[in-house]
């Protein structure tokens, strides 16, 4: 019998994939005047102070028994992805980026498989290689429709790695917690690394006057706030009224919002492209299938 999910989690569910969605145009915005790694520490950074006024009142809920796991959620769910998505971004178009994140499902899967006792049906493994299969053509080919591997996808699909780590982390040890909880202290313990990277390790603040500089800070902070702090709130309390599948199933709607924004902005995609991003999204519905991973007993 299939499960029904409460509205308030596709409420979340549509949320999230605008957001997500836009989160890739923004990044190219923010890298027309940052690098890479001021735009990541910025994300972060912005994030992080959104939620300090939360994170200092849910302080004394950290303890022995979740603090690894907060940091772990911190580290892998954001800012190491913040850097990664910022690197390949600088060799690959906002577009072809989001629809990469459609892999998200299919490491969230492997991970329950391998380290969390799912017991798949073999329909999920058709789906987990024809979303992989799909993903192959799409970083080997470029907007002209020529073959050409861009090393730089590489980044993409170690981001999507942590974030299906991440998703099986909150599901099987914050499970206990309140969303806000999560994202909030998650962030404050990674915040402080961002800010000192920032201030002191880029040259942020020697051209942060600069009014080019200015805004493409300006598109980061949204990003921060909208595409990390708030989404992170959101995407945990997803979690909590699905599962880790469910939740990462928001790549079904995040290409096509990316792609619309890349259009916008004068991105071209190949026929052998969209049709690589299809062939993705048809296996992350054949492996995102409710009946097709069990639970072990």
């Amino acid at each position: 019998m299939t499960k029904k999910y409460p509205t308030l989690a596709w409420i979340l569910f549509l949320a999230l994939s605008m957001i997500w969605g836009s989160s890739f145009i923004l990044i190219k915005k923010g890298l027309t005047s940052l690098n890479p790694e001021e735009v990541a520490a910025l994300r972060i950074a912005s994030a992080s102070l959104v939620l300090l006024p939360f994170a200092a009142k849910r302080i004394k809920e950290i303890n022995k028994k979740n603090i690894a796991s907060l940091i772990l959620v911190g580290f892998l769910g954001s800012l190491l992805p913040a850097f990664f998505f910022a690197l390949a971004q600088t060799k690959l178009p906002s577009a072809l980026t989001g629809i990469m994140n459609a892999l998200t499902p299919f490491f969230t899967i492997i991970i329950s498989v391998l380290f969390f006792r799912e017991k798949p049906e073999k329909r999920v493994y058709f789906g987990v290689i024809l979303g992989f299969l799909g993903t192959l053509f799409l970083i080997s080919t470029r907007e002209n429709g020529q073959i050409s591997f861009n090393c730089y996808a590489f980044f993409v699909v170690a981001a999507t790695i942590l974030y299906g780590i991440n998703a099986n982390l909150i599901k099987h040890y914050l499970n206990f917690m309140k969303s806000l909880s999560i994202a909030s202290l998650s962030l404050i313990m990674i915040g402080p690394l961002a800010i000192i990277y920032l201030l002191f390790l880029t040259p942020f603040s020697a051209h942060i006057h600069e009014p080019k500089v200015l805004i493409a800070s300006c598109y980061i902070i949204i990003l921060g706030v909208f595409g990390t702090a708030l989404a992170l709130i959101l995407f945990n309390k997803m979690v909590q009224l699905t599962n880790a599948v469910f939740s990462t199933s928001v790549t079904y709607l995040i290409p096509i919002i990316s792609v619309f924004w890349g259009f916008i902005d004068g991105e071209q995609l190949s026929l052998l492209q969209l049709i690589s991003m299809l062939t993705i999204m048809t296996g992350i519905f054949i492996a995102n299938s409710k009946k097709g991973i069990k639970k072990s007993v």
